[in-house]
Parts: structure tokens; C-alpha cells; sequence
């Protein structure tokens, strides 16, 4: 098939050209920066240059593609203060917001048949009932100061995905990436906070987070490329975890002290009323799903063994 990736130098597009390169496919990378056209063109792909949120050069690249299947992978970030997220996220909101309507809009004009998009299931799931969500049940009503904006991104991303009939609209929630080129890797600014115990446990600790492996990531958006019928897809592990059992072994697995505990008043303090929500109140994600229906088989079915694989 021929498939045009926009962000396709980011942490997720460096796993999936290459698989998809392999498997027999026609890529086009789009990427905003031309020192990363070198990069594109090693990985496997074609690399066109287009800012997301311009529209004429959005549509020229992907008219000039003429491509089946279009994936939205598109992202600005770069190290995320957990006291603003929405001010860490917002050249990222709006190319789930702008970029979104700008790339699907040329993939409509295109004939692409299908588009797929990331989303994120690590922590936009209602804080009621029990600790683990499926795609069924409903996003956060009345997120805390902090990361209302971005639950709004996401919001707007998936509503307008799954509503795309002409593309079929897909939209991937991937949970907390690990591995290289993420925040959780040996060089990863997670690891670095924890190695220096700047990344505490607040309160319990009971709030429940899921992960994936990046290449884990990146079969699971192959599958979707090439089967997926429309609709959401929670792209997690096995294994959703408390903060109070993961981030020890985080630690534990980078050489690193223990964290820190601190309570919920103080941690929301020191840490903002997004940060301690997520460490405290936060829902995991389950696979169920993507599993069945996209015959996905993870490397890493649990970030147990995965965040040891990161430092051995």
C-alpha cells in the first residue's frame, strides 16, 4: 500500500517505517524539520517537508502522495513541566485540533481510504469505578486545573476520527511509551528525574497507569494500517499498575534510590493538581480489544520485563 506518515520523525514513526518499509509498503514521512529528511529517507520512507498546521503545504504533500492510508502521528514535544501540562502541550493541541483537520481533510481529497491517529489512554479515563477502562467507557468529565485543555485535544481528535467516514477513522490511545527516543529510556527525562529522586511517589501511589513498549507501539499501528475496522483501540500492555508498584521498579531497574513518598496535600502542592490526579486517582487501559482484533502479539506484555530490557 502506499501510506503517507505525518510526524514522521518522531519516537513513533522511527519503529514504524521501518516495519512497514519491510513488510512490502510505499511510505511517505512528512516531518517540518529538513535536518530530518536524512533521517526519514534511512528509515524507509520518502521524506516530504510540510509544517502541520499549514494547510497548503499539508494538502500539496499529501495530494502529491496519493496515498491509501494516512496516519496522523504527529506531535511537539519537548520536556513536559507536570505543574502546566496544557502550556507543555500546546503546539501539541493544536496539531491534534488544526493539524487534525488539516491532514484528514487531505486525505478526504486524496481518496484515501483509511486514517489513523494517535490518541492517548494514559491517564483521559473518568476517575469512578474500577481501575481499568476499555474503550467503552467514558473520558474524564471534569479534569482537575492543569490538563484541561489537552483532554480537550484529545477529545476533539478522536470525535473527529471516529466520525470520518471517507477516510474509516482509527484512532490508537497508546499508553505511557518506553524505550528509545521516549521519556522513559536510559537517557529519558523520567528516568533522569528518578534517578535524581525528583520523581516521588504522591500519596498512596494509587493511581493506576498503563504503558507500552515503543515497538510494542509500532506493531500494533502496523495491524491497524493494514486490518483495523474503525474505531478507538486502547494500545497498552497486560500489566496496568499503580504508580506505588511501577515507579519503584522503574528505579529499581535504572539503579537508582527508591523514590521519595510525600503526601497527596503536599505533592499537590509541589507537584500541581494535574500531577498528583494522575499519580493518586489515575485509570489504566486494558488491551482487550487490540488484541482480538488486530491479532496483535506483544514483545513486552508487561513493563515488568520492559523497563529491565531498557538497562541491560
Amino acid at each position: 500500500m502506499k501510506i503517507f506518515v505525518a510526524g514522521a520523525s518522531g519516537a513513533l514513526g522511527q519503529q514504524l517505517i521501518p516495519m512497514l518499509a519491510d513488510r512490502g509498503h510505499q511510505v511517505v514521512g512528512m516531518t517540518r524539520t529538513p535536518a530530518k529528511t536524512a533521517l526519514v529517507r534511512e528509515l524507509g520512507a520518502e521524506p516530504v517537508l510540510a509544517d502541520g498546521l499549514d494547510a497548503t503545504a499539508v494538502g500539496a504533500v499529501v495530494r502529491a502522495a496519493e496515498p491509501e492510508v494516512v496516519v496522523h502521528q504527529m506531535t511537539a514535544l519537548a520536556t513536559i513541566d507536570m505543574r502546566h501540562v496544557d502550556r507543555s502541550f500546546a503546539a501539541t493541541n493544536k496539531l491534534r485540533t488544526v493539524g487534525t483537520d488539516l491532514l484528514l481533510a487531505a486525505a478526504r481529497e486524496t481518496g484515501a481510504r483509511r486514517f489513523v491517529a494517535q490518541s492517548y489512554a494514559g491517564w483521559p479515563y473518568a476517575r469512578t469505578g474500577g481501575p481499568v477502562k476499555t474503550e467503552e467507557d467514558p473520558l474524564d468529565p471534569s479534569p482537575p486545573d492543569g490538563y484541561r485543555e489537552t483532554l480537550d485535544a484529545i477529545k476533539y481528535v478522536e470525535s473527529t476520527v471516529t466520525g470520518s467516514t471517507a477516510p474509516a477513522g482509527v484512532v490508537l490511545r497508546y499508553g505511557g511509551f518506553y524505550g528509545p527516543n521516549t521519556s522513559v529510556s536510559t537517557d529519558g527525562d523520567i528516568v533522569a528525574a528518578v534517578r535524581k529522586r525528583r520523581f516521588p511517589v504522591i500519596g498512596g501511589g494509587g493511581g493506576v497507569w498503563s504503558f507500552v513498549h515503543i515497538q510494542d507501539a509500532a506493531t500494533a499501528t502496523v495491524a491497524a494500517i493494514e486490518q483495523a475496522e474503525p474505531g478507538l483501540y486502547n494500545i497498552v500492555d497486560d500489566d496496568p499498575a499503580p504508580v506505588s508498584a511501577w515507579l519503584p521498579a522503574l528505579a529499581e531497574a535504572a539503579g537508582a534510590k527508591p523514590p521519595m513518598r510525600v503526601p497527596a496535600w503536599v505533592g499537590r502542592l509541589a507537584a500541581g493538581p494535574a500531577a498528583a490526579t494522575m499519580m493518586t486517582e489515575g485509570r489504566g487501559a486494558s488491551n482487550a480489544k487490540a488484541r482480538k482484533d488486530l491479532d496483535w502479539v506483544l514483545r513486552y506484555p508487561s513493563w515488568r520485563q520492559g523497563f529491565r530490557s531498557l538497562f541491560t
